[in-house]
């Protein structure tokens, strides 16, 4: 069994076991979160899943995202005014994130969940998470820079 289906399988017995009924749909939608790399957005998703499921609507598509993200299996990464993505949750990580064409990159770092600590700390918050992002421009589209 290989890892993504290993996190498919944990996933699907997580949404049982808080009651979510799996509909066709739903697994489709997890399979593809959890297969794809590229933090895709609603559009995306159905997008990729239409000629599978021709009456699923966006809306259908939204919807179950959102029952992901309630149950923790899903992050929502809203960055300024483009369309939220969504990550599957499988470990903490952090985003690189293209300026030019949107692409989002994970990367870990241990080193950061000290991060937490020491807010709670300076500040007296009793801190949940944190989020981090970094900005630049990705490889392909500085070849592209490069090359004109």
């Amino acid at each position: 069994m290989t890892v993504s289906e290993m996190q498919l399988r944990d996933a699907l017995d997580s949404l049982k076991g808080t009651g979510v009924r799996i509909t066709p749909q739903r697994h489709a939608i997890l399979e593809y979160l959890v297969g794809s790399m590229t933090h895709p957005t609603a559009d995306d998703i159905y997008k990729a899943l239409e000629g599978k499921f021709p009456n699923m609507s966006v809306a259908t598509v939204y919807n179950n995202l959102r029952v992901f993200r309630e149950v923790g299996l899903v992050k929502e990464l809203t960055y300024g005014d483009s369309s939220s993505r969504f990550d599957f949750v499988t470990t903490d990580h952090y985003h690189a994130i293209c300026q030019n064409c949107g692409k989002i990159v994970d990367f870990h770092y241990p080193g950061l969940d000290e991060v937490e600590h020491l807010a709670s700390h300076v500040t007296g918050f009793k801190v949940n998470n944190h989020r981090m992002e970094v900005y630049g421009t990705c490889q392909d589209c500085s070849a592209v820079k490069e090359a004109h």
